[in-house]
């Protein structure tokens, strides 16, 4: 595993200064008076419909003359985002009143393809020096009517940009739109559109360094904090009191398990073992289907790192609003990197439980997170390729991921795999495993594995259900999140809450007299992620507008996927915290 780390450190530290590098030098344009700004269309879709995007010509805007694209790097393309260069011609520090962009004769079909687009709550996105600019494409007038069939529709036709500078640099920009200047689009009917935009240029003694720190103030609110805050000690009084409650029972039965057993020990050598200490021999029995559970022991450790890389760039300020597509470029690279981590720990272990065919083992580990992930893919892409929405992604771009699969996810793969079989370490169990297994007692039905992943589940997810709105507001609304130190310390109460328990619920089937805890503390481990999934249901049925099928197999499909992977991080840690604490009351006592 050690070979793999020094690549990961450099990558790390590679996107940190690539992205801190973007995010001075990129925008850092200077202008002088009447210097043509880049402006950039994005791309257009309902608001309340995160994923369902679609370029912004797609909608039958009037283009000022050749619409050229913005060449986009990997990220912004998995982000959904399409550039190309607006109608509007904004220079530097010059204002204009009511310009025409151009006169466009709309006819009755592009009037309904209008109309549609104002009654699903259409928005548009453009970019101005890399400086985010939103608005709706229209309006809805409701007002005194009550069937639908009598509400009128009206299309935006002038904008009005308010920009300000700082000496020759752009600093802000907004855009709103004039309610008195529309176009009636209720009747089915060709209509004249002039398509016309004011610019206002004004100072402002905002250093270009912060001019990006208004978009995460509304994260940064005080009483935003002070909710992420009461969030955070809420969920760690609740762990502490849990835990605490929990580690002093198990604390003082271990104390008394291993004073009886030492005076068991004194006493006559043919009395009859109970509870743990009788199970010693089948304890570390290893478990069925190894090769399944060193492959998700593997790919669980993967994203677990994963993770901790994402959680580094985040914390030294890489992820800053409107950094497009650098989240998403980090998670294609860092994952294709640390695939030899995946690779090593899952090989290594396999070998540890005596596996033989550990090719195998490598194959089974390389598919288990990614064979479902490209499985949802492969079915979403064709669903934005039948919309025609920009979250289908172009051919080349698809072409690039599987060249860096091919190129450096599997064959670091397969170099950790080889690296863990050599690394020839053997499973240290401080006890001897029988030959014959013990037969498990009848247990009662909340013993059994669902009610234990039920219990399981719910504690380490009571402590971060707050904060997951928050997530979900951002990832699937339009909510700006930045507030990562919170973030990872909410991440840090997960991994203890979910070690904790674990190790808690192992115990008691150990006293129970059943053995099979290996798979039992791993699905314990990892059931946090299906209690997310239970909440993804309850949020896009009541905190969310979502819609319409694209959107819906956007959010489940993809969601799916993240709690598949937070159920093999989590159920990772579950295990190791689980194997330590069964080696150490073992190594604690004296077996025959």
């Amino acid at each position: 595993m050690k070979m793999n780390l020094p690549p990961i450190l450099l990558l790390a530290a590679l996107i940190a200064c690539t992205a801190t590098h973007v995010r001075s030098d990129a925008s850092d344009h200077r202008y002088n008076e009447g210097d043509a700004v880049p402006l950039y269309s994005n791309k257009v879709g309902p608001f309340h419909n995160p994923s369902e995007t679609y370029r912004y010509f797609d909608l039958p805007f009037c283009s000022a003359g050749d619409v050229k694209e913005k060449r986009e790097a990997l990220g912004e393309v998995l982000n959904g985002d399409r550039l190309v260069s607006a109608p509007y011609k904004l220079e530097f520090r010059k204002d204009k009143d009511s310009e025409v962009a151009c006169r466009r004769k709309l006819t009755k079909e592009e009037v309904a393809q209008f109309r549609t687009a104002v009654k699903k709550d259409y928005y548009f996105q453009m970019y101005y020096d890399d400086l985010p600019i939103w608005g709706f494409l229209g309006k809805v007038d409701k007002e005194g009517k009550t069937d639908p069939r009598e509400y009128k529709y009206f299309l935006y036709k002038h904008i009005q940009f308010d920009a300000r500078y700082n000496k020759d640099r752009v600093i802000e920009i907004t855009a709103k739109m004039d309610p008195h200047s529309v176009v009636d689009l209720t009747e089915d009917k060709g209509v004249d559109a002039d398509f016309m935009y004011s610019v206002k240029w004004s100072d402002t003694n905002i250093p270009f360094e912060n001019r990006m720190d208004k978009y995460s103030q509304s994260s940064s609110l005080p009483h935003h904090l002070e909710i992420h805050w009461f969030s955070i000690i809420n969920s760690c009084v609740t762990v502490l009191l849990l835990t605490g409650f929990l580690a002093t029972i198990l604390m003082r039965v271990l104390k008394n398990d291993f004073m009886k057993y030492a005076q068991d020990e004194e006493a006559a050598d043919d009395q009859e073992e109970t509870g743990w200490k009788y199970i010693h021999g089948d304890v570390f029995r290893f478990p069925e289907n190894k090769s399944l559970f060193a492959a998700a022991h593997g790919s669980g450790t993967q994203l677990f790192t994963l993770t901790i890389f994402i959680f580094m760039l985040a914390l030294v300020g890489v992820f800053y609003p409107y950094n497009r597509g650098a989240l998403f470029t980090a998670l294609v690279v860092i994952y294709a990197l640390t695939s030899g981590i995946a690779g090593y720990t899952a090989t290594s272990f396999y070998c540890q439980l005596e596996g033989k065919n550990w090719v195998r083992n490598l194959l089974l580990t390389g598919c288990l997170f990614c064979g479902p992930l490209f499985l949802t893919f492969c079915f979403l892409n064709t669903v934005a390729i039948v919309y025609s929405a920009t979250a289908a992604l172009p051919f080349g771009t698809i072409v690039v991921i599987a060249l860096i699969w091919t190129l450096v996810t599997s064959p670091l793969l397969v170099l950790g795999g080889i690296a863990g079989k050599n690394s020839k370490a053997e499973f240290q169990a401080p006890v001897r495993t029988t030959k014959y297994p013990r037969e498990i007692p009848t247990l009662p039905w909340y013993r059994t594995t669902i009610p234990q992943m039920a219990m399981a589940g719910f504690l380490p997810f009571s402590a971060i259900y707050i904060e997951l709105y928050y997530i979900f507001a951002s990832v699937w609304g339009h909510r700006i999140y930045t507030i990562y130190s919170i973030l990872f310390i909410v991440f840090i109460i997960l991994l203890i809450v979910t070690a904790f328990i674990t190790v808690a619920l192992t115990y008691f089937q150990l006293a129970a007299e059943d053995h099979g805890w290996w798979w039992r503390s791993f699905l314990c481990g990892g059931s946090t992620g299906l209690f997310i999934y239970g909440y993804c249901l309850y949020y896009y049925y009541a905190r969310s507008d979502m819609s319409g099928f694209m959107q819906t197999s956007f959010f489940f499909g993809y969601m799916a996927c993240i709690c598949y992977g937070f159920f093999l991080m989590l159920g990772t840690v579950g295990f190791r915290a689980a194997l330590l604490f069964v080696r150490h009351i073992y190594k604690s006592i004296k077996c025959e």
